[in-house]
């Protein structure tokens, strides 16, 4: 449980807004290039907020999931591809530092690099041919004891941030005769894990989500992070899969916020000599800024709520799930309306809303698609109905 105000990183993300504000003037370049951004986590680095959700007993500020929010927000309106990277740190420096689940000789590892310097962690889960893991299969990748090592080799897809990445957090599954699944901190100057490049999206281009290959990577055997049986699946805590859906959904509603922006500058500064007034003046427009805005006020309001349910200690069940639904649904959304507004100079590559749009599609990518978490929804549903049946179902007479 948090026991901090908003106003306590007041600080750290008025420095979050004005990076975003800086970051928004190479994203283009970036876009174009498909380079990534390092320049922009050196950036992050001296203003202190790689370590934004760290414990503060391991030198970090200590922030919640509402001081999350609101950083990765607010460089997702300058540059998205950034935003994803910063989001899956913290969502892994907040787990490694205040999770049991972490040995602490790990922790201090990670911990101590990110103090230091740019230390960047993700996790590498998905895998070509099992693809999710949020699909309940279980990965291809597999790590062999041998003495005290493991030796890992598989192949991971996805890879955000990876040019950048000092470790990733591998999915695999043991070779023992009662296989364990777990995850594996590797660091990525290991010996025989090499890097693909085989990111070429639409958007979020300078992520750089490239392939990572593992080819026997030894490491230490205590630097398996969990070990649990195979057979019992992959599972996460509802609290853990909270950072990560919600932190998804501000990268998503960032973009969003920033196209919102261009398309309220374009209306209300272009005066066409036909109309003698600008085109905010328009009815059309003003509905359509108007239905963005009711999409936005969604997106805040439950980002917003479920980050104080976080902080706070308060119980919301799967509720983290159908928020990234809606919020990166909604985001999409704006950036649509915002091109019917915009017309040709919107879809215009000179200007930055076309890059808005094809940045709010990545949304669709992360897991768990909106597919399977309408369809979990559906069955939570049905068997509570289904219970609720059986129970009464005593009591009701028969004919």
């Amino acid at each position: 449980m948090s026991s901090y105000s908003d106003t306590d990183f007041e600080p750290w993300l008025a420095s979050a807004r004005a990076l975003g504000r800086e970051f928004a003037a190479t994203a283009a370049h970036y876009d174009e290039t498909g380079e990534f951004p390092f320049a922009n986590f050196e950036a992050l680095h001296r203003a202190g907020l790689l370590g934004l959700v760290t414990a503060r007993a391991f030198g970090g500020l200590g922030g919640g999931l509402r001081a999350a929010l609101d950083a990765v927000l607010a460089v997702a309106q300058g540059d998205p591809s950034t935003a994803l990277v910063y989001a899956m740190h913290l969502n892994n420096q907040y787990g490694a530092s205040h999770s049991d689940r972490w040995p602490a000789h790990l922790v201090e590892r990670v911990t101590q690099a990110n103090r230091e310097g740019v230390a960047l962690i993700n996790s590498a889960q998905v895998e070509p041919a099992v693809g999710s893991p949020s699909h309940g299969t279980l990965p291809e990748t597999i790590a062999r004891q041998d003495g005290d090592r493991w030796r890992i080799t598989g192949h991971k897809i996805y890879a955000t941030g990876i040019p950048l990445l000092k470790w990733v957090t591998v999915l695999a599954v043991t070779d023992e005769e009662e296989p364990r699944l777990g995850l594996f901190l590797v660091p990525t100057d290991a010996p025989g894990l090499s890097v693909v490049r085989t990111w070429n999206a639409a958007g979020m281009r300078a992520t750089r989500s490239d392939d990572i290959i593992l080819q026997d990577v030894s490491i230490p055997y205590e630097d398996a992070l969990t070990l649990t049986p195979a057979r019992d699946g992959i599972s996460h805590s509802e609290r853990d899969a909270a950072w990560y859906l919600s932190l998804i959904g501000a990268v998503y509603d960032g973009t969003a916020r920033a196209a919102r922006d261009w398309i309220v500058d374009f209306a209300t500064s272009r005066s066409p000599a036909s109309l003698g007034a600008p085109l905010a003046t328009l009815p059309r427009f003003q509905d359509g800024i108007g239905q963005i805005e009711v999409l936005l006020g969604i997106n805040r309001r439950l980002l917003g709520g479920l980050a104080e349910d976080f902080d706070l200690g308060r119980p919301f069940g799967s509720d983290a799930a159908f928020i990234k639904h809606v919020v990166v649904e909604n985001a999409q959304a704006v950036t649509l309306i915002a091109l019917d507004l915009g017309g040709n100079p919107g879809i215009s590559r000179d200007n930055p809303l076309e890059r808005h749009h094809r940045n709010a599609l990545g949304g669709k990518a992360h897991a768990p698609p909106n597919g399977l978490i309408r369809a979990r929804l559906a069955r939570a549903v049905i068997d509570r109905r289904a219970a609720e049946t059986r129970e009464t179902a005593p009591h009701t007479e028969r004919k």
